[in-house]
């Protein structure tokens, strides 16, 4: 018995349940990132509690305490803090998938399997990290005596929101790093032009109605939005801004699933 490989073209070659029958990799392959992660650091997943505390705590000197930013009647800390649970999502699973493909590119010459098996692997490092700093967020505030919104049950949404828009940059970043290797120098400046063009340390309030619609065609703005909605009830949401976002990042993973899956057979050839 014998299995003959055929290139696809057009919608048949986006076969998701040929990932579903490769899932027990899947999940292998998820747990490999995770624990070479934090393999060999001396505390571990805590620097996914780290990394994001650390930022709060700078930015609520700097634009909290100096630049005096409003912060929509909550203490900085949860505001900010909330908004750094998407985006250190965003960060670190753009990063992961954005590598994935060359960064295995040993198996990639050697067996077959879904290609797109990869860079979903490396979502469940950021996953990880969000469930540790979400933690961390509730005894934070816990301490600062800030209830929680009436809000909370559209909390999932806006994370899969979130989920849908790395994965869909991700794919469209990790299918140019295979061709052109300047994207390791790219890749950070996007994360960190990002975090400035994203209201993380700031409210869309503060943001000219007139460029409010544009402003919202960054995926992170209504994300971000809807996490301080859903758990502060403070924030409004701009509705013609969470529709923007949401196109926006559907229209991104359907053109990045496809420019995979059209540029996976030349993988090999030059890794």
């Amino acid at each position: 018995m014998h299995t003959i490989i055929k290139p696809r073209r057009g919608l048949a070659q986006l076969d998701l349940a040929e990932v579903w029958e490769y899932r027990e990799l899947l999940g292998y392959l998820a747990w490999r990132d995770i624990v070479v992660r934090y393999k060999q650091t001396s505390i571990g997943i805590l620097w996914a509690f780290i990394r994001p505390f650390l930022t709060m705590v700078i930015f609520t000197v700097v634009f909290g305490r100096i630049a005096k930013l409003p912060s929509e009647g909550v203490p900085y800390a949860v505001f900010t803090f909330i908004a750094l649970l998407p985006w250190q999502f965003f960060a670190t699973a753009f990063a992961e998938t954005a590598m994935s493909v060359v960064g295995n590119g040993y198996m990639i010459t050697k067996i077959y399997f879904p290609r797109l098996i990869l860079p979903l692997a490396s979502i469940a490092v950021g996953i990880v990290d969000f469930m540790v700093s979400f933690v961390i967020l509730l005894l934070i505030m816990i301490w600062y005596r800030t209830p929680v919104s009436v809000h909370a049950w559209a909390l999932p949404l806006f994370f899969l929101l979130c989920v849908v828009f790395t994965i869909g940059l991700g794919l469209f970043t990790a299918a140019l790093y295979v061709r052109y290797r300047d994207m390791r120098h790219l890749i950070p400046f996007l994360t960190q032009f990002g975090l400035y063009v994203s209201p993380v340390a700031y409210s869309t309030t503060s943001v000219s109605p007139k460029w409010r619609f544009l402003f919202s065609l960054n995926p992170m703005t209504a994300v971000i939005d809807g996490f301080r909605w859903s758990l502060l009830g403070t924030t409004p949401l701009y509705v013609p801004g969470i529709i923007a976002g949401t196109a926006t990042s559907i229209v991104l993973l359907v053109v990045a699933l496809y420019y995979f899956k059209a540029t996976e057979r030349i993988f090999a050839d030059v890794m």
